[in-house]
C-alpha cells in the first residue's frame, strides 16, 4: 500500500499568460481511488495530461510507475479514458476491443468485458453508429483490457444515463477492490461521493483540500436538518432555506438549537433528518472561500 503509483512534484504548467497549475504536488499511492474536484479551467484536465504523457511541466516533475510518463514502456500499465476518445467509425466495437487486447500479454477476453459493461448487443456494430453513452463505456472497455493497475477515468460517465451510470460505478467498484488503483476525475459531485475514499479540490491551479471525503465535508460546518412542513416561521438559526412540495431542507450551524427553535415555535413536522454537508455542500463552499481569499488579496 505504500508503493506510489504517480507523483507530481512542485509542477508548474502555464498555457501563455494562463497559469493552470501552480506548484502542485501530489502522490497516488497503490489500492487508493481519489476523486479529483475542481470547476472548469481548475487545472483538473492539464493533471491528467501530464501523468498520461501527453504535456510536460514547465517546472517540476511526473512519475508514472516509478518513470518519465512520455516512455511508452511506463505506461503499459496504465489503463485511461480521455473525456474525449477518437474511435475508428468503420470498425465493430469487438474489432476495436480485441485490436487493443492484442497489444496487451493477458487481456481480459472480450466477451467478458463487453459483458460486464453492458455492450454484447453492440458487439457488433461499427463504433460509428453508437450513442454517446455507449462510446462511454467502450472507451472504460478499452482502458480495462489490459488488467492495468493504475485506472485513470477523466469524466467517465457523460452522456450515460442513471442506469448505465450505476453499471459503470460498480465496475470500478470490483476493479478497486480487487487491488486497483483508481484516479477519477467528475463534474458529478455524487459520483465522487459515490466512489472515492480520498477527495483532492482544485481550483486556480492550486490543491485546496486533499483528505478522506468525511474531512472534505467536515470542512463545512453547516449541518442539514431536512423535515415536511407547511410554511415556516422566520427561525433564528436558520443560514439558508430550501423548499419543494412540502419538503423543506434548512442549513444551519447548530442543528440542536434549530430542532428546539421549531419544537418552540409549535411547528407541526415529519421525516426529520439532520445530517451533515454532502460533497457538493462542501464543494461550493471551499471554492467559495478560495475566490473570497483571492479577491481579498488581489481585489483587482
Amino acid at each position: 500500500m505504500n508503493d506510489t503509483l504517480a507523483r507530481w512534484s512542485g509542477v508548474t504548467r502555464r498555457y501563455g499568460d494562463v497559469l493552470a497549475l501552480d506548484d502542485v504536488s501530489l502522490d497516488v499511492p497503490a489500492g487508493q481511488l481519489m476523486g479529483l474536484l475542481g470547476p472548469n479551467g481548475a487545472g483538473k484536465s492539464t493533471l491528467i495530461n501530464l501523468l498520461l504523457g501527453l504535456r510536460r511541466p514547465d517546472t517540476g516533475s511526473v512519475e508514472l510507475f516509478g518513470g518519465d510518463p512520455r516512455v511508452p514502456a511506463n505506461r503499459a500499465l496504465l489503463g485511461c479514458t480521455p473525456q474525449e476518445t477518437a474511435l475508428p467509425p468503420t470498425l465493430t466495437v469487438r474489432e476495436v476491443v480485441d485490436f487493443v487486447a492484442g497489444h496487451h500479454p493477458d487481456p481480459v477476453p472480450t466477451a467478458v468485458l463487453l459483458d460486464e459493461l453492458g455492450l454484447t448487443g453492440q458487439a457488433a456494430r461499427q463504433t460509428g453508429g453508437l450513442s454517446g453513452g455507449q462510446r462511454r463505456r467502450l472507451s472504460v472497455a478499452l482502458a480495462l483490457v489490459g488488467r492495468p493497475r493504475l485506472l485513470v477515468l477523466d469524466e467517465p460517465t457523460t452522456g450515460l444515463d442513471i442506469d448505465a451510470r450505476h453499471l459503470l460505478w460498480g465496475k470500478v467498484r470490483d476493479f478497486h477492490q480487487e487491488g486497483g488503483t483508481v484516479v477519477v476525475t467528475s463534474h458529478y459531485l455524487e459520483e465522487i461521493e459515490a466512489l472515492a475514499e480520498r477527495v483532492v479540490v482544485v481550483a486556480d491551479g492550486r490543491v485546496l483540500v486533499d483528505d478522506t471525503l468525511d474531512a472534505v465535508r467536515s470542512r463545512v460546518q453547516q449541518r442539514r436538518v431536512s423535515l415536511r412542513a407547511g410554511a415556516l416561521p422566520a427561525l433564528h438559526h436558520v443560514v439558508r432555506a430550501q423548499e419543494e412540495r412540502g419538503h423543506w431542507s434548512l442549513y444551519t450551524e447548530d442543528s440542536d438549537a434549530l430542532v428546539r427553535e421549531l419544537v418552540r415555535a409549535d411547528v407541526e413536522f415529519q421525516d426529520l433528518e439532520v445530517s451533515s454537508a454532502s460533497l457538493e455542500e462542501a464543494f461550493l463552499a471551499l471554492t467559495a472561500d478560495d475566490r473570497a481569499t483571492t479577491t481579498a488579496k488581489d481585489p483587482a
